[in-house]
């Protein structure tokens, strides 16, 4: 509910859930490495990943999963594995939430020139 509010106070400098990235990805960070992801598209869809599960954690989810599958009735000697895409989803997250911020600093900052140029 807050984005939801920043955006009705704040529509232009406030980026959507929907919206794309507006400014360089490097942009300010010269050793920014490119997200790739590990998963392929056919391993999702062999796996029958639900369209939710098929982000970057991806991989992470399809060995817990494999270990779940292997080790069944013993499942807690996967833990090591659930723990690893724990937190590759919360690193995920944490960076998502980073994304938006820059986004709405630099949009902040593109407000603030264009208002100096204007004036």
């Amino acid at each position: 509910m807050g984005n939801a509010i920043a955006r009705y106070r704040n529509p232009d400098v406030t980026p959507g859930p929907d919206c794309e990235i507006t400014f360089d990805p490097l942009l300010g960070l010269a050793n920014r490495k490119e997200r790739v992801m590990i998963a392929t598209e056919e391993q999702m869809r062999s796996a029958k990943l639900a369209p939710e599960d098929r982000d970057y954690c991806a991989h992470k989810l399809l060995e817990y999963r494999s270990c779940r599958a292997d080790t069944f009735p013993f499942v807690y000697k996967c833990a090591h594995e659930k723990h690893e895409y724990l937190t590759c989803e919360y690193e995920d997250y944490v960076l998502r939430l980073k994304e938006y911020e820059r986004e709405r600093r630099l949009l902040e900052r593109q407000k603030r020139i264009n208002a100096q140029a204007a004036a």
